[in-house]
Formats: structure tokens, sequence, C-alpha cells
């Protein structure tokens, strides 16, 4: 993964700087472990004024923390560091921090929603983000639905990520928050969004429950987000998850006539016990089959690596193994606002 990571990093960097375009970054998220310095994913541009609080976005309940009571930067270093009695949470005080190659069952109150910290902050990119190839050619007829202001039927189908587990609100599931975007964007449009995904599923589950979660709700659109749980220790071995893959496809193509868009998950936390941490295989396999299949294909993966590259797993994963937070669900969300709908 890291190997991956440093590829697409170094591939972005050949792209010439604009020292004067600013990106403005809303609710990163972070967790402070004592008073270590923790990166953000960019180092924030100079004069830039940060905001910490305690939710991903800003609510009337929000804690602010301030700079010099609660916490210091170092914006070359492109950090923030806790100071002693500061009101920021310390992640060592979660159950299961220092733990390596954790069972999470041993665990109970595991997560890590109590300990994030988010953070909005301008930077200067160094490289287009994300990097993401427009799919419009292999979904005609969504565009043609949406511009000609038609009524889309989305089904977004897959694992516990796609059910939106750990988000904090609905609103903030990627698929939700990219079918809001799409009716904004299309006002004349309906954009109905249903969710046919169910926790804990593999591609065995979603052939199984295909016909009642996704072909009898006869879909214009559907998105595919599975591997999570079939790259998983004794999970499903990547070459039956490709031909599972493929029947899924050509099912909801024969019997629905939808348009499919097949997106990879990321990397669950390399010390839980449970995952095989080949989720590269996985994401790539994912791809193969949209390509052969001339699906749409969106690529978090990369992207995802992209953002975390100077991260701890722990600011990103709401239970602390394989579920994004509300920013982790933002990465997917800005993916798929870049397939070209």
């Amino acid at each position: 993964m890291v190997a991956l990571t440093a590829v697409l990093l170094a591939g972005c960097a050949t792209r010439p700087r604009d020292a004067a375009r600013k990106v403005h970054q809303a609710g990163e998220s972070v967790v402070f472990i004592g008073e270590e310095p923790a990166a953000l994913a960019h180092a924030p541009a100079p004069a830039t004024s940060l905001v910490v609080r305690s939710t991903y976005k800003p609510t009337p309940d929000s804690v602010r923390y301030v700079e010099g009571r609660d916490y210091l930067v170092d914006p070359a270093a492109g950090t923030l560091r806790r100071l002693p009695g500061s009101r920021l949470p310390d992640f060592r005080e979660n159950v299961l921090f220092g733990q390596a190659t954790f069972d999470h069952t041993r665990f109970p109150g595991f997560g890590n929603a109590a300990f994030f910290a988010f953070v909005d902050y301008d930077y200067e990119p160094t490289a287009d983000w994300p990097v993401q190839a427009s799919q419009a050619d292999r979904l005609p007829r969504t565009r043609a639905r949406l511009h000609s202001g038609q009524r889309v039927k989305l089904v977004a189908y897959g694992d516990s990520i796609t059910a939106g587990g750990d988000a904090s609100r609905p609103d903030l599931v990627f698929w939700r928050r990219w079918a809001a975007a799409l009716q904004a964007k299309y006002p004349q449009a309906e954009v109905v969004a249903i969710n046919g995904a169910t926790g804990g599923d593999s591609t065995v589950q979603g052939l199984q429950r295909l016909q009642a979660k996704v072909i009898n709700e006869r879909p214009d659109l559907v998105l595919v987000g599975f591997g999570m749980n079939d790259h998983n220790v004794g999970g499903v071995p990547v070459p039956q998850f490709e031909a599972n893959l493929e029947t899924l496809i050509t099912r909801v193509r024969q019997e629905t006539g939808a348009e499919l868009v097949l997106f990879s998950a990321f990397p669950p936390n390399p010390r839980w016990k449970f995952g095989s941490h080949h989720m590269a295989d996985y994401a790539e396999a994912t791809r193969r089959v949209a390509e052969r299949t001339e699906c749409a294909y969106a690529d978090v993966l990369s992207n995802w690596q992209l953002v975390a590259a100077r991260k701890k797993p722990e600011d990103m994963l709401a239970n602390n193994i394989n579920h994004p937070n509300d920013f982790g669900h933002w990465i997917y969300f800005r993916v798929l606002l870049t397939l070209g709908l």
C-alpha cells in the first residue's frame, strides 16, 4: 500500500504547481495522541487561519478549540500538536490504542467517534485531486435523463460502508451527498436515491440479495461497492470476487437495463486481525471488471491513499477498523463528483 501511494504521489507531482491557487479543505479529521504532532494531509497555506472543532460540520453544539490553549500549529510541517490541559480528546484513552493485531470483539465500546477533531484550512495544491478520469461516456443514458429533466432512480448497493455505517448523519453518506449534488446541478430532473446495501455483505450475499434489493427497484443507475468483506480473512478470493461482480453486472443489465458505477474500497486498519490487507488486489479486480464490462469506475482506493499519505489510519476510521468517518465519506463523494455527470 505504501509503495502504491508513493507511485501515485510521484505521478501527480509531475504537474506544475500553481502557487497562486488555494484550495479550502473543510472538515479534515484527525486524532491526537498525547502531545505528539498530528499531521494534516496538506501543509496549510501561509497566513491561513485554521478552524479546529469537535464536529465535521459546525453546529450550535460544536466545541471550537483555541490555538494556544488547546493546540499549536506548525505550518511548515503541516502538523498540529495538542497542548497539556487541552480540551481536545486524547486518543490514548481509546480502548484500541496501542493494540497490535487486535480482535475488535474483545474490546466492547470500540470506535473513534469521541476522539476526532475536524480542521478547516486553506492549502496550495501541488497536484490535482481527485485523480479520476471522466466516466461520462459509460453513463450516457443517465446523463441524457438528467439533462432532459427526467427522473433518475439510483440504488446504492454494497456492504456496510455503502449502507452508511458510522456516518454521523444520513445526509453525509457519500452517495446521498452525490445524489443531492446531482439534484442541485439538474433542478429540472428528479433524482431518487435508495439504499440497497446490507452491512456485512460480500459479493456472495450481494448476488443472493440482488433480486430484492436492486432488480425489483427497477433502477436507472446502480452504484456497486463491495470488497471490504470479500477481502477479510476467510472471505472471497480475488478470482471469485471478480467473477461475482461480472455476474452481478450481467443480471442488472439484462433485467433492468440500468447503467452501473463500480467503486473500490480503502484499506482497513493495518493492525486489524481479520483483514487480509490486500485491498489493492480487490480494487484492481474491480477496475478490471469495470473495464471489461464497460461500466463506470470510481477509484476510491487511490484517492483515499493520496489523502491519507501523511495521516494515521485512525484519523479517518470511524470504528477504527473499516468504516469511514464523515471526512472519509466526503472522499468517496468527491470521487463520484468527478465522474462527469
